[in-house]
């Protein structure tokens, strides 16, 4: 029963302060949303474009660290193999 009416007056606190800060009509606020619609589509376009160049560059660095490992330990099996180590 307690939590049936909390329940109650938290709907009611909550209605009463939508209404009474509702800060502009619908047609406004629709408006408004539109507008920062635009720039959030204009901001996320930019930061795909920096993931991907970010990405690219990890890559590169990761395909340069493979390269080089590759390489170092193709020559310490060779040494190895041939008994110069």
């Amino acid at each position: 029963m307690k939590f049936i009416l909390g329940l109650l007056v938290g709907f009611g606190l909550g209605l009463a302060a939508g209404l009474v800060l509702a800060p502009q009509s619908g047609e406004s606020m629709r408006a408004q949303l539109g507008e920062q619609g635009i720039m959030l589509r204009d901001r996320s376009s930019g930061l795909g474009d920096e993931l991907r160049a970010r990405a690219t560059g990890a890559l590169s660095q990761g395909m340069e660290m493979y390269n080089r490992t590759k390489s170092e330990l193709t020559d310490r099996y060779s040494k190895a193999r041939s008994g110069e180590l």
